[in-house]
């Protein structure tokens, strides 16, 4: 993953400013259920919010760190409890969008053949 220019990460943090939480990890840390809830939300949002109920500082540190190295997220800010992640999606993803985003031709009927 390339590393984002400090204009993009400042975009990106004001956009995640107004977000809601979208994963809480709990007491029990990062397992393996979370990293997949995590992985779902990065592949339909991009960029995430997310709330950690730990209390230790360097804990939560190294769990932003592992969610980013294990997802191939980038960080994009860390405030107390909450963390902010970015991943842009894949392009498969992104072609399924496009070719259900094409519009079609509307319906010929009786009444548009009198025009």
């Amino acid at each position: 993953m390339t590393t984002l220019k400090a204009t993009q990460r400042r975009l990106l943090s004001a956009q995640g400013h107004v977000l809601s939480p979208v994963v809480l990890i709990g007491k029990a840390g990062l397992t393996n259920n979370v990293i997949e809830e995590l992985d779902r939300s990065l592949l339909s949002h991009e960029l995430i919010k997310v709330k950690v109920q730990l209390d230790n500082r360097e804990t939560r540190k190294a769990i932003f760190e592992e969610i980013c190295q294990r997802l191939n997220a980038e960080p994009i800010q860390q405030i107390g409890k909450i963390f902010i992640l970015y991943r842009p999606k894949p392009e498969e993803v992104e072609k399924q969008k496009s070719i259900k985003q094409k519009r079609r031709e509307p319906r010929r009927t009786k009444r548009s053949y009198q025009v």
